[in-house]
C-alpha cells in the first residue's frame, strides 16, 4: 500500500501535485488563502483520497483513465462538465465524477470531499457487459445513483475501505484482503449507478448453468481459496460466463460465488483456529486477516453464525 500527503498554499505547487496525482490539469484561484490539503491511501487497483480546499479552484483535467467517484462532505463543486453532463454537487452527494476516457472541468468552492478511483477492469471481474448495449468492457452509463439507499451503501463501502482496510498498511497489503475489498467496491459501484452490465442471464447462460459447470467452479474455489480470486476467474475455470456462473450458484446453492468463496475461507480460518496454539502468539485477528477478513467484528459475527461460538473460544478451547 502507498500513502501520499500534500499541504500547500502555492497554486503552482498545487497544480503540479494534482497533475501528478490524477491527470494533467490546469487550475485557477486567488493567490491569497489558497491552501490545499490531500491525503491518499492506495493499492495497485484503487485509491481513496481526502481533499480539503480552502479556496475556490477552477479545474480543467485530461482523462483520468480510472473510474472516479466523488463524495462531497462540505462546500460545493459547481458547473462540473464533461460531454453530455453538466451538474453541481453539494454536501452528501455521491457521484460518478467522470468516465475514464473523458476530459472534464468545473469549480470547487471551498470544499472538503473524497475522491475514490479504481481500475475500470475491476468492473469486468464482477460482471459482464450486455452484448446489445456495449461490445467492450462494462461501463457506467449514468453519474447519479439509482436511489438514496444505493448512495448510502456506496458511501458506506468507501468509508469501510478508507477506515478499516487502507487505514492499516499491513492489512491492506494482505492479498486476500485487498482483492476482497476491491471486488466489493466494484460490485457496490455497479449496484449504485446505471451501467452496461447484463444482470439477467440469457438463454445460453441458463443452459450453461448446469451441475457440471457448478462443480468445476466449486473445485476452482476450493483449490484457490488461499489466493486472490475474482468472479471472472471462477467463471473462466468453469468455462461459462459470469452471468451463467452467478445464475448457477443462485439456482443450485441459493448463494453467490463470492458468498460461497467467503464461506470456504471461513472454514479454512476455523480449521486453522482449531489447530493453532495461542501460546505461540497466534491471534484471531491474524488468522482472520490471512483468510481475507479485514474487520474483526464482522469476522466474529460470521464465525459465530456458522459455528455457534466465538473464534476466540475456538482458539483457546479447541
Amino acid at each position: 500500500m502507498q500513502t501520499l500527503t500534500f499541504d500547500s498554499d502555492d497554486l503552482d505547487l498545487t497544480e503540479d501535485f494534482l497533475s501528478r496525482a490524477y491527470a494533467r490539469m490546469r487550475i485557477g484561484g486567488s493567490p491569497a488563502g489558497s491552501r490545499a490539503r490531500v491525503r491518499r491511501s492506495a493499492t495497485p487497483s484503487l485509491s481513496v483520497d481526502e481533499l480539503a480546499l480552502d479556496f475556490d479552484m477552477s479545474y480543467a483535467v485530461t482523462p483520468l483513465g480510472r473510474i472516479c467517484l466523488c463524495v462531497v462532505h462540505d462546500g460545493t463543486i459547481e458547473d462540473h462538465v464533461y460531454p453530455g453532463v453538466q451538474d453541481s454537487f453539494g454536501p452528501g452527494d455521491v457521484v460518478s465524477f467522470v468516465p475514464p476516457d473523458q476530459a472534464y472541468a468545473g469549480v470547487v468552492r471551498a470544499a472538503r470531499y473524497n475522491i475514490t478511483m479504481l481500475d475500470p477492469a475491476l468492473l469486468d471481474q464482477v460482471a459482464t457487459a450486455a452484448p446489445a448495449a456495449h461490445a467492450g468492457p462494462v461501463r457506467l452509463t449514468g453519474h447519479r445513483p439509482h436511489s438514496p439507499a444505493a448512495a448510502d451503501r456506496l458511501r458506506g463501502a468507501i468509508a469501510y475501505l478508507r477506515d478499516h482496510v487502507l487505514a492499516d498498511p499491513d492489512l491492506a497489503d494482505q492479498p486476500l484482503v485487498a482483492s476482497t475489498a476491491a471486488q466489493h467496491l466494484a460490485a457496490t459501484v455497479l449496484a449504485t449507478f446505471p451501467n452496461s452490465a447484463l444482470t439477467d442471464p440469457t438463454g445460453s447462460d441458463r443452459a450453461d448453468a448446469h451441475p457440471a459447470a457448478l462443480r468445476r467452479a466449486l473445485t476452482y474455489i476450493d483449490d484457490h481459496a488461499d489466493e486472490p480470486v475474482t468472479v471472472a476467474e471462477i467463471a473462466a475455470a468453469a468455462h461459462i460466463t459470469v452471468r451463467a456462473l452467478q445464475y448457477a450458484f443462485r439456482r443450485h446453492l441459493d448463494t453467490t460465488p463470492l458468498a460461497h468463496l467467503r464461506r470456504v475461507r471461513l472454514a479454512h480460518a476455523h480449521h486453522e483456529l482449531l489447530a493453532a496454539d495461542p501460546s505461540d502468539g497466534t491471534t484471531v485477528t491474524q488468522v482472520a486477516v490471512r483468510w481475507g477478513f479485514a474487520h474483526p467484528g464482522r469476522f466474529a459475527a460470521l464465525y459465530r453464525a456458522a459455528y455457534g461460538r466465538s473464534p476466540h473460544r475456538t482458539l483457546v478451547e479447541p
